[in-house]
C-alpha cells in the first residue's frame, strides 16, 4: 500500500496540471504515450512476443488515433487505422501459416483491440479536451475512474469482508465494490458543486449524478473486465511502470471503459452548460 499511495501522491498533481493548466496538444501527446505503452502492454502479455514487426505496428497504431481525435477526425482516423492494421496483421499470419509459431485468430482480434479499440476509447479524453472550456469537461472521466478506483481499494482495505469476483479479482469485495460506486459518484456531484462557485458557468446535478453513477458502475466493469483478460493469461500486472500500480494499462484500464461514456453524456446531455456557448 505504501508504494501504491507514495505513487498516486506524486503521478495525481502531475496529471491534474497536464489536464486542466496545459494546451490541448500537450494532453494529447501523453494520451498519445499512454495508449501506445498500453497496447504495446497488451499485445505482449497476451499475444506474439517474438514478432517486434507486430509490436511496431499496434503501438504505432494506437499512438496514430489520439493524434486524430485532437484534429477533429478520429473517426476516419480510426477506419484506416483499424483497416491497414487488420490487413498487417492477416498478411503476417498468411506468411507463418503451418509454421512453427503461427499467428493465431485470436492474436489478430488482441493486436486489433490493443492497437485500435482501446485507443479510439481513449481518445475521448482528448475529444473533451478539445471541447470550449475542455478543461472541464476532461477532468470528469478522470475524477470518476480515479475516484472509483480509489474509493474501491479503501473501502476494501477497511471494511471489506465478502469477496464479491474471487475467480476474477480475487481482491475485490462487495464493500468496496459499492464504496467505490458511492465515492465516484459524490466525487462528480462534489466537482459540480467546485464549478458552480469557482466559475459563471451552471450545473444540471441531476446529469452530473447520472454522470457519476454510470461513470462509477463502467469504471468498476473497466477493472473487472481488464482483471479477467490477466486470469485468462496468468498475469499478475500487464507492466512494471508504477511501483504499486502496475504497468500503463493497469492505471487506465478503468478508464477506457468511463471516458467513452463519459463523452457519450456530455453530448447527448449536458451536465456542464459554458455560459456564453
Amino acid at each position: 500500500m505504501k508504494e501504491r499511495v507514495i505513487v498516486a501522491v506524486i503521478f495525481v498533481p502531475i496529471l491534474f496540471i497536464v489536464l486542466f493548466f496545459l494546451p490541448a496538444y500537450v494532453f494529447t501527446a501523453v494520451v498519445v504515450i499512454v495508449c501506445a505503452v498500453s497496447a504495446y502492454e497488451l499485445q505482449h502479455k497476451t499475444g506474439i512476443k517474438p514478432n517486434d514487426r507486430i509490436s511496431i505496428y499496434v503501438a504505432f497504431s494506437a499512438a496514430i488515433i489520439p493524434i486524430g481525435a485532437y484534429f477533429g477526425v478520429v473517426a476516419h482516423v480510426f477506419m484506416a487505422v483499424f483497416l491497414i492494421l487488420m490487413c498487417l496483421m492477416f498478411i503476417e499470419a498468411v506468411f507463418v501459416f503451418n509454421k512453427k509459431k503461427p499467428i493465431t485468430f485470436a492474436q489478430i482480434m488482441t493486436a486489433l483491440f490493443a492497437g485500435a479499440l482501446i485507443p479510439y476509447m481513449l481518445s475521448c479524453l482528448v475529444s473533451l479536451k478539445t471541447l470550449p472550456e475542455g478543461r472541464l469537461f476532461v477532468l470528469l472521466p478522470v475524477i470518476t475512474a480515479f475516484l472509483t478506483d480509489a474509493g474501491a481499494y479503501f473501502t476494501g482495505v477497511i471494511f471489506g469482508k465478502h469477496r464479491a469476483f474471487p475467480s476474477v479479482s480475487p481482491k475485490k469485495t462487495v464493500e468496496g465494490f459499492i464504496g467505490g460506486i458511492v465515492i465516484g459518484t459524490a466525487a462528480m456531484v462534489i466537482y459540480g458543486v467546485i464549478i458552480v462557485f469557482t466559475t459563471l458557468h451552471r450545473v444540471e446535478f441531476w446529469a452530473i449524478i447520472l454522470y457519476g453513477f454510470i461513470g462509477a458502475m463502467l469504471t468498476e466493469l473497466g477493472d473487472l473486465a481488464f482483471s479477467l483478460i490477466k486470469r485468462e493469461y496468468e498475469i499478475k500486472d500487464y507492466g512494471r511502470l508504477f511501483p504499486g500500480h502496475g504497468g500503463m494499462l493497469d492505471r487506465f484500464d478503468s478508464t477506457v471503459f468511463a471516458a467513452p461514456a463519459i463523452y457519450l453524456m456530455v453530448m447527448v446531455m449536458p451536465a456542464i452548460i459554458i455560459r456564453g456557448a
